[in-house]
């Protein structure tokens, strides 16, 4: 066989050597110089070894900035196990980073450098929790020029990152923006809403905003008193539109659909969607939706104008307005067959076929499920 291979390399041209000579020599089993690095040293994101490994809710580990530039695209979920976070609060995997440390070392490896100016903005950092800290006590000052700047602020490190969400929640963040949406300056709502919202996203906040007295119809009470029509200036339909985006993520709750109907939310809900002019008539009816599912919902919306409403939507809405109105009437009428009675008094049947025939996929499944139910 050496022979053979010898040969092999005399027609390639490559000097012939004595194979066993060389197998016996020390210099023949010098290390590659490029090392092997740990496969759990690297981040499943980047796939380059982490210098801060932090852990997610499902277990997983990845590095610090990966992670956060996954979430701040609006991802809600594990890159690796694709299951639905419970919270996107990070804990960092010392263990991990020792191990990594130590290895390094060993190795004679150098760890990728971070930027100069990670540290400045490293939400964990004392400065950073005591501004956090400071700006929520500002919330509470007598100076409406102090407040507002505070809340801005607020809003805008709420939509930053999700340690934000964490600290602001931590430094009592929550109890001081609730008591601002009662305040009579639009601006002041409009950004105390949207850090609600924002601060909405992390799963135990969420909670907190559940638990604290007047939260949702202090949110109501912005949809209902806010300007509406041709006098809604200074963002006031911005105002609306994350006070509707804050209640439907927490009607997602069970326990706060019977809430917000007690709070009264389906009387501006209703006039968000009445009022086309607001463009909101989506996100009333994702809320709507979400309410259908309870009995106290389903009493509440289950008006005659509400169902006239939903079949002029059916009839002559936009393709988007069309199917939200076709899922909220098939909840309605699979839960109380006198939804559907009505709204075959106000012509649906014939906007249901057209609407099964030329709508979207997701429109025509709807339509076609709606009238299976009404030739029952």
């Amino acid at each position: 066989m050496i022979d053979l291979l010898n040969k092999f390399k005399q027609i390639a041209g490559v000097e012939v050597s004595d194979v066993l000579n060389e197998l016996a020599e020390p210099k023949t089993l010098v290390k590659c110089p490029s090392l092997s690095v740990p496969h759990e040293f690297l981040c499943p994101i980047a796939l380059e070894i982490m210098s801060d490994p932090v852990i997610v809710a499902s277990g997983q580990t990845y590095e610090r900035e990966s992670i956060l530039k996954w979430f701040e695209a609006n991802h809600r979920t594990c890159p690796k196990t694709r299951q639905i976070l419970a919270h996107l609060s990070l804990a960092p995997n010392f263990a991990l980073k020792n191990l990594i440390l130590r290895w390094s070392e060993k190795n004679k490896f150098e760890l990728p450098k971070k930027d100069s100016g990670s540290a400045e903005d490293d939400s964990s950092s004392p400065e950073h929790e005591e501004e956090i800290t400071a700006l929520v006590r500002d919330l509470s000052f007598s100076h409406l020029d102090v407040q507002r700047k505070a809340v801005r602020k607020i809003r805008l490190l709420s939509k930053e990152n999700p340690e934000n969400r964490v600290l602001i929640a931590k430094s009592g963040g929550i109890h001081a923006l609730v008591q601002l949406l009662s305040y009579p300056e639009s601006k002041i709502q409009e950004h105390s809403v949207t850090a609600l919202l924002n601060l909405s996203i992390d799963e135990a906040n969420k909670r907190l905003i559940s638990k604290e007295a007047g939260d949702i119809p202090a949110i109501i009470e912005v949809l209902q008193n806010g300007k509406i029509c041709c006098k809604m200036q200074n963002g006031t339909i911005r105002g609306k539109k994350d006070a509707a985006t804050a209640l439907f993520n927490l009607s997602l709750s069970q326990a706060n659909k019977a809430r917000a109907v007690k709070a009264g939310i389906v009387t501006p809900l209703f006039q968000l969607l009445t009022g086309r002019n607001l463009g909101m008539i989506d996100e009333a009816l994702s809320i709507f939706l979400l309410l259908t599912s309870h009995l106290e919902g389903q009493n509440e919306i289950g008006q005659q104008s509400f169902i006239e409403t939903l079949v002029q939507l059916i009839k002559d809405g936009t393709p988007k307005n069309k199917e939200c109105a076709v899922s909220v009437l098939l909840e309605l009428g699979s839960n109380n067959s006198s939804f559907v009675l009505a709204a075959l008094q106000y012509g649906v049947f014939d906007h249901l076929i057209e609407v099964a025939r030329s709508g979207t996929n997701r429109t025509q499944r709807k339509s076609h499920s709606l009238l299976n139910l009404m030739s029952k």
